[in-house]
Order: C-alpha cells, then structure tokens, then sequence
C-alpha cells in the first residue's frame, strides 16, 4: 500500500555531509549486549532493523583501543585490523537494505575499568574508574592526548574500511573521554585542555576536525552530545554551557544527534517519564543554532508526533533505540498505513537489562530481538502451519496471547479460552498500577489483531475442564493459565512459611487493585526486588495508607538496578513518606506484631502494623496441566499435544511469558523443536589479538 499522504515527510531523503540518508527514520546507536562477542547475532539483528526500513542504522558504542575497555560488558570494538571484518558483517546486512550504517566510536576514559586488557584507565584529571573495582585512573599527559587523537584517528580510518557511512565522535551519557574533558566536575587541569569552555571542549574540536579529514570524503561525521545533564548548575544544561557547546561547534559535524545524561535519564522508562518526546525541551533549541541536520529521541511510537517535529523544525530526522527494538519495521508499517500492527515500545527497559547482565538483549514486546542470528527468527515472518489441526489455547494473558496471535499467523485455526471477562491476564492488574499504564500496550496489539482472525475463535468466561475438552474434541492444547502470588512467604528468603502469619491480615498484590486499602498501616515485605514491590507501595500510599517496606535487599527495588530505575523508585518511595527498612528479613510474625531479622546480625525489631503485604513469589496454576500431562511430561492418550507455556510454567517477567509463547507456537509441530542449537553454525569471532603499535602517535 502507498503512504498516506500526511507521513509523507518522514519517507524523504536527508543529506548527511557527503552521504544521504533514503528517509527520517535513525536507529542512534544503542547498547544490546552482543558487541564483539556475538558480532554475527549483532549483524542480524541490525540488518532486520534496515529490512523493516529504519534509513540509518547504527552499532552500540565501539571501543576504540585496550585502555578503552569496558568488560564484562559486550559493547563494540575496534582495536586493530582484526576487528575490521566482523564489523563488516553488520554494514553487509544494513547495506542489503539500501540503508546507511553507522558506528559510535567511543573512548570511555575512566568508565572504561580495562579489567580485560589491564592497562591503567585514563581521564583528564586523576580520579576513581566509576566503578568499585578498587582502581583509579591516571590524570593524561599532552602525550596521552596526542595518543588518544591518533587512536581516534585510527578507528575512523578502520570504520571507513568497514564499511560504515556515519562516524560518530561521541560526547554523552557521562560514559566517554570527550563528555569527561568537557566537564567542569571532572576536568581540573590548568593547561590548554582546562580551565574555560573553549579549553575543555578544545579535544572534542580537534577529534571532530581530525574525524573530518581523515574520512569525511565518504563518511558522515556525527555527534553525539547530552546538552543536559539534569543535575542543574554543577553540571551540563541545556540553557548554559550545552547550549554554547553547540554554539561553538554548530557547522563542524555533519550531523547533531543530541539527548540528555545519563544513561538512565535519555532511557528512562515509562514509569518516570510516560511521554513521548519528552527529551525535546532540552533539545529543540539546537536546531536554532545549526543548519546541520538533527536527529533527537523519546521514545517515539506515534507517527503523528514524529511529523509535528519534523514540521515545527525541531528534528530533522527520528531517532529511536528502543521503539526499533519493540518493532523493527516500525517504517515500513507506517508507510504502509499499518498503523495498527506497530508493536509500541512500553518503556520497561527489559532491553537495556541485556546490557547490563551481558547477555543479549530481549524485548516485552518483540520476542524475536536477539534471536535473529541464533534461532533464525525474523519480527514478521514465520514458517507456516503444517496441518489444519485446531489448536486450544487456555488463557489469555501473555504467553496465552502470543501463542494464539503466532499460531494464527502460521495459519493454524485457533479457539482461545479465558477464564475471565477480558483478554490480558496480570497485565490488566499490572498496567493499573501507578507508572505501568504502557505495559496494556502489550494485551491491545495482540488483542486488536487476534480478533480480527478469521482463524480465532475468542470464548469468554470459559472454565475449561476435562469434560469441556471432549466436547471441544480437540487434540492439541496450549495451557497459559498464569500464576498467583504466594500468601505464606515462600520465596527467595523462605523456602518454608513464614510462622505467624495467622495473627495477622495478609495481602499479596493480587489483592491491591480489586481491594482497595484505606487509612492502614500496611507493611511490604519485598523478597521479589522488581518493580512490583515499589508500584504497590505507591497504590497504598495513594488509597490513603502509611507504608513501611522491608526487604532483604540491601536497596529497594534492587534488581531495577538493571533497568536504569532503581535510584529514581527508591527517591520517589522516600519522597512520598514510605519507610525502607533494607537488609532485613521477617522472621515470625506474632500478635505483638511482625518480627523482623537482620539478615547480618540476627537483631530482631518489632513492628507494629494492621496488615502484611507479602512479595515473595508467586505459584504456577497447574490445575489443569497435572490433569492432562502425566509425571514424564507426556499428554494424557487422548490428546497428541499438551504443553504449558508461560506463568504456569515457570513465573517470570511479562517479557519471559512472550518469549514462551512464540516459542511454543513457532515450534508447534515443528520438526526443529528443541534441536535448534545443534542445527546453527555457533561460530562467531574468534578473540581478538593485541594490536600492534597501540600507543604510537607519529601520524598525527
């Protein structure tokens, strides 16, 4: 189908320096936790995001010498010659598409811990790697720059030869040497390359300059750059020295991709920041000061917004890392007028928690991400079906969702059953907790396409039992019955009841949306560390409640940690009067109230309160499957297939229930099935070998 006239203008081309992009569509470069150490399932899973037509499609950021290094994280590298190949591999697949490939080249100075290649780290003035790995990092010699320009220079020639179109010099996230040499909170020295504005961003210059005759016959040159780093006037701000940053340097680069510091600010998610565009006040100014395209990001995922900033001259092109994860033909469904089969980003940052835990990354709402190479999965294509057998799929929460929406697709006639009155399962409680309104973006986009299959059958308050099923007469069954929050305390701390619990009211949060809690002392005890412990604090304290939290962690939230919210929950719990009590278990509970333990000491502490609200972990409704699957995990003889998929196989997050579900229905009678790992070739790239010459600085 054509466009539709009014997205017209996100389809035309942009001119970036001596290179043009075929339309407005900019995947900015983005961690995923593949880098150099899966470059052949990096290579795909970029090359599906060119094939869903995002015009420009960029690496993570690459390392671009051993005193840069960053491990364990799996970013890019781009130390020697060595590591020109398996970049290519990524331009290949991005080429294929007619779309342009581009690399952010990064030196991370004292992020950068070098626990691989164990070399000192390096930062304008001496200070800690901002870690804790007990390691500091020596303040440079004009040597270590003049090395560091060289090295800079080196990897543009490098990039180049790879094949990419855009080399970015890369200033941003507090995460890189040219962002440390530009702060007045880091840099302290008394040279040339200290003191003013014009010393501190002197480096930056000269690297863009350098970057411009070094390759900018063919190559683009971009710069990446946080105009504002949210902490007021001891830092960056976009009306201060971000703004004159950019007044200094506006006609240097060829591109300006601007956003805001840190990481956790320019990918915050939906719990803290629930618009889209919400980094343009920050950034619309840049535009006024430079005739050099811009692109800029926010989470964006209305086609309508991306026009509006295209027209009112605030971006030139869209950026996006994670709406181009959730969907990778975001563009094509748009200029298709597919509007309606955009899988739109949630914002929960399940993605970036790849990064962070160095494995690849996975998405809530595209279960393919990170499995293109591997599993030889694709976003929008599947094998089709192999019979017309009628598939039953029992629940309709995630997993149960997924399977029937991927089942229907490979054109196998579906009949999902659910229990209940709407389709969504813990999404439709979850999303009506404070901050997670987005996650019923999961439930609209597979419901509002399963009910318009021919091949779907939707039954409502459908309580399935042995005798339904042989009325139904079907042979092949999906269990996604979910699960259920524990009410005895069973979890991580416990692998038994906690005692007491008798003497006093308990609550799981299944009970927090259709009960509301009113004027109570309610204590949490949190032994899940995700989000749920936080958002029902914040349910109860708005019904009205005083709150205390209690959880062995030593932070609320802990494992947040991972997805850039753990800081910002703990802040807005302590903002609104909730008491954190951390590194403390509950022992008993007794009619004097509840005891709790120091996980250190033993110390125990009494406190009083009128109602527990227990976080631990959660049962697998296996009502159904204990009666049709026997002990060895075959279906009862009446049926050819049975499995469980999802909650009620083994709990987890929203984004694991859909990955089980497409797993299931991909491999629904499929010769493939679990022998998938030995049927790929597993080789990615061997390591790479210390690069010669690494400190000499005679070119430049």
């Amino acid at each position: 189908m054509a466009t539709s006239n009014r997205y017209d203008i996100l389809f035309e081309p942009v001119k970036i320096g001596p290179v043009t992009a075929p339309n407005r569509f900019y995947q900015v470069p983005h961690c995923n936790g593949m880098g150099h150490q899966k470059p052949r399932t990096l290579a795909a899973m970029r090359g599906v995001k060119a094939e869903g037509g995002w015009g420009v499609v960029c690496t993570e950021e690459v390392e671009i010498h051993p005193s840069s290094d960053v491990s364990p994280f799996a970013e890019g590298r781009l130390w020697s010659d060595a590591d020109i190949e398996p970049l290519r591999w990524m331009t290949d697949a991005v080429h294929e598409h007619g779309s342009l490939a581009g690399i952010e080249l990064t030196h991370s100075g004292f992020n950068a811990s070098n626990l691989e290649s164990r070399v000192p780290s390096l930062a304008p003035s001496a200070c800690p790697v901002n870690s804790y790995y007990p390691s500091s990092a020596r303040a440079m010699t004009r040597k270590d720059i003049r090395d560091l320009r060289h090295w800079h220079r080196q990897a543009a020639r490098r990039s180049k030869a790879a094949g990419f179109d855009i080399v970015y010099v890369y200033a941003g996230h507090n995460l890189s040497m040219l962002m440390h040499f530009m702060s007045r909170r880091h840099n302290f020295r008394t040279d040339e390359y200290g003191g003013t504005l014009e010393n501190r961003v002197r480096l930056t210059r000269e690297i863009l300059e350098e970057t411009k005759d070094e390759i900018g016959d063919t190559c683009a040159v971009a710069f990446r750059f946080a105009v504002d780093e949210l902490i007021g006037k001891a830092g960056i701000t976009f009306d201060g020295e971000g703004h004159d940053i950019v007044a200094m340097l506006a006609e240097l680069p060829d591109l300006w991709d601007v956003n805001i510091s840190e990481w956790e600010n320019d990918s915050a998610t939906a719990r803290f920041e629930p618009n889209e565009g919400y980094q343009d006040k920050y950034t619309r100014f840049v535009k006024q000061l430079t005739s050099k395209p811009v692109v800029g990001v926010g989470r964006f995922t209305s086609p309508d917004l991306m026009v509006k900033k295209i027209k009112d001259g605030t971006l030139d092109l869209i950026g996006a890392a994670r709406p181009s994860i959730a969907d990778p033909f975001l563009p094509n469904k748009i200029r298709d007028d597919r509007i309606e089969e955009i899988r739109e980003c949630i914002g929960c940052n399940i993605c970036v928690s790849g990064d962070n835990l160095c494995v690849p990354m996975r998405c809530t709402q595209n279960p393919t991400v990170g499995e293109e190479w591997r599993r030889k999965w694709h976003p929008e294509k599947i094998q089709p079906s192999v019979s017309k057998d009628r598939v039953l799929v029992v629940g309709a929460g995630p997993a149960g969702l997924e399977c029937s929406l991927q089942l229907s697709n490979r054109g196998y006639p579906v009949l999902l059953a659910e229990s209940g009155m709407e389709l969504g399962g813990r999404l439709l409680k979850e999303s009506a907790l404070p901050g997670l309104s987005s996650y019923i973006r999961v439930r609209d986009y597979r419901s509002g396409l399963l009910l318009q299959r021919s091949n779907v059958d939707i039954y409502f308050e459908s309580k399935i039992n042995e005798q339904l099923l042989k009325e139904l007469d079907i042979k092949d069954i999906v269990i996604a019955t979910g699960a259920a929050w524990k009410k005895n305390g069973v979890g991580r701390q416990h692998h038994t009841p906690i005692p007491g619990l008798e003497n006093i009211n308990i609550l799981t949060p299944d009970n927090i949306i259709p009960r509301k809690i009113t004027d109570q002392h309610v204590t949490i005890y949190d032994d899940d560390h995700y989000y749920i412990g936080g958002v029902c604090a914040e349910q109860l304290v708005r019904d009205g409640c005083t709150v205390t939290l209690i959880t062995p962690a030593a932070k609320a939230s802990a494992w947040t940690e991972n997805t850039l919210e753990q800081f910002k929950i703990q802040q807005r719990l302590l903002n609104a009067g909730i008491k954190i009590i951390t590194e403390q278990d509950i022992e008993s509970v007794d009619r004097k109230g509840i005891n709790a333990r120091c996980i250190y000491t033993g110390q125990l502490t009494n406190i009083q309160s009128e109602q527990l609200l227990l976080i631990t972990a959660r049962d697998p409704d296996t009502t159904l499957s204990n009666k049709l699957i026997d002990d060895n995990g075959q279906a009862s003889c009446n049926y050819n297939s049975v499995q469980s998929i999802g909650d009620c196989l083994a709990p987890g997050t929203v984004a694991s229930a859909i990955y089980l579900g497409h797993l299931a229905a991909r491999e629904f009678q499929s010769k493939q099935g679990s022998d998938w790992y030995t049927d790929i070739d597993q080789r990615e790239w061997p390591s790479m070998v210390w690069p010669a010459n690494v400190t000499d600085s005679s070119s430049i």
